[in-house]
């Protein structure tokens, strides 16, 4: 697939080289810097009004951009009877097309294109062998009335619906049991519209748990890429027992407060998953990787593993960049996660189970990891005691081991590190190396442990807990603990 957006990330590197043209030539200069710099705030405040599709008489007309074909056969909503005039449902209509889609799967599929415009619909599924592909101005709007979306049976490995028993509403965008889809663009967006979902859950008046964006179950090679998501009724991306994901050059929005779970990315259960050169803004975490909850995730056995996460921008105001759990019981192993810039968020990095979950997190790999502006940096939680039902076994305690830090930074961070390991759940092999985070906390309490054996490489800061083993550089150990099972927590700071 020819790939159209490159993931620059551009207000990392802007800068202006020193420039020191003649003297005679200063207004000019100066005269032309105002005008670019008029013209760049222009076409901003454009393009936000565009991406809310909030004020309709500033919607942009964009002009032709040849669209890739990236299968054998190619259809137009339009040519289903799609109106992309914001009001008009096209549920029809994309069922239409991917219906007509299906009957060339065994000659390499088709490709739906969805033109410039805003394009009203309910919930529809997607098929084998198709590549979704959304315009430069192109944004697929759900439908903001839950009576016109599906209920489906609950998701095997919770056993209720997340937030109610019971049946569940279904994604704007699903998929079962498919091979090979692509859902891509020239940064086309899907929105779920999901202010009207976020107030009625916080009303307490539905009787359902609320439907991701866009989730697709039970399927093998998945490519996301080029697209914003935005606006999620509940999770946005969750790629449910799924094989060979990835999500590349994706940007996911929804307000950083006032939208409740609205996770960006949430591989659950799920092998093999590349996700990178993203921007994450939301109301909850960023990414949260998941395995099934309780005695029902025990049951399933489907764990989550080989996860590469990289390269992405982070913002999590009301939660963390990434995290693994607290839904983890049928196990997380070997994921790395590199090169994040984590800011603005009350977490940054965070694992989070608890007794009943079972289950185990284990080779998990952060490095080049950088903090702006965080509460608290690095946690791992023990007690995060929300349960499916009281079914579950509190002697199924969940085993957490070999995770490590490395080359980790940042800059008005409060509490660097919060492990709570607990004498039920130990927190065991952890490593420690190249850190140097500042604070905006000068008390006590900043690196904080409780029941956790590991190591410091190095030397780090701020000052690591008398729980660790210390080590030089070249690995020689310098000193052993003896307080392993020493307690230094404070919730309160």
């Amino acid at each position: 697939m020819v790939e159209t957006v490159t993931s620059s990330y551009w207000w990392w590197r802007w800068g202006v080289q020193p420039h020191h043209p003649p003297r005679r030539w200063i207004s000019t200069h100066k005269a032309i810097v105002i005008v670019m710099w008029l013209a760049f705030m222009l076409t901003l405040f454009w393009w936000q009004i565009d991406a809310t599709a909030g004020i309709l008489i500033f919607r942009r007309v964009f002009p032709g951009r040849e669209v890739p074909q990236l299968r054998p056969v190619v259809f137009n909503l339009t040519e289903f009877g799609g109106v992309g005039d914001g009001v008009t449902v096209n549920t029809l209509a994309f069922e239409r097309a991917i219906l007509e889609i299906g009957k060339h799967g065994k000659r390499g599929g088709g490709q739906l294109n969805v033109p410039p415009g805003y394009w009203l619909t309910g919930p529809f599924n997607l098929t084998s062998h198709m590549t979704l592909f959304l315009a430069e101005g192109a944004v697929i709007l759900g439908i903001d009335d839950e009576k016109y979306w599906t209920l489906m049976p609950p998701l095997p490995s919770y056993g209720y619906g997340r937030e109610h028993r019971g049946p569940r509403y279904g994604s704007l965008i699903h998929g079962q049991k498919l091979k090979d889809v692509i859902i891509t663009g020239h940064n086309g967006t899907i929105n779920g519209q999901g202010q009207a979902w976020w107030k009625k859950f916080r009303q307490k008046v539905l009787n359902h748990t609320r439907g991701p964006l866009v989730q697709i179950m039970w399927s093998t090679d998945i490519l996301i890429s080029n697209i914003t998501l935005q606006d999620s009724p509940f999770w946005t991306l969750h790629p449910y027992d799924c094989k060979n994901v990835t999500v590349r050059n994706v940007t996911i929005l929804a307000p950083i407060a006032g939208a409740p779970n609205t996770d960006g990315v949430n591989p659950d259960s799920c092998e093999d998953v590349l996700i990178e050169n993203c921007y994450i803004s939301v109301g909850d975490d960023g990414i949260a990787i998941k395995s099934g909850w309780d005695q029902y995730g025990i049951a399933y056995g489907r764990p989550s593993k080989n996860i590469l996460i990289r390269n992405l921008v982070i913002r999590s105001n009301v939660s963390a960049g990434v995290s693994i759990g607290s839904e983890m019981s049928g196990g997380v192993s070997n994921v790395t996660v590199e090169n994040v810039f984590i800011w603005n968020s009350r977490r940054a990095v965070r694992i989070k189970t608890a007794p009943g979950r079972g289950g185990y997190v284990r080779g998990i790999t952060y490095k080049n990891l950088t903090f702006e502006n965080v509460r608290v940096g690095i946690v791992i939680k023990t007690d995060y005691n929300e349960h499916a039902d009281d079914s579950f076994d509190p002697k199924a305690v969940p085993l957490l081991e070999n995770i490590s830090y490395t080359t980790i930074h940042g800059e008005g961070v409060r509490v660097p590190v919060q492990i709570h390991g607990s004498e039920e759940i130990w927190v065991r092999n952890v490593t420690f190396r190249d850190m140097s985070v500042g604070l905006t906390y000068k008390k006590k309490h900043i690196f904080q442990c409780a029941f956790v054996q590991g190591r410091v490489i190095g030397t780090i800061f701020p000052a690591p807990c008398k729980n660790l083993d210390l080590y030089n550089e070249q690995g020689h150990l310098i000193r052993r603990s003896d307080a392993q099972n020493a307690t230094d927590i404070d919730y309160d700071i």
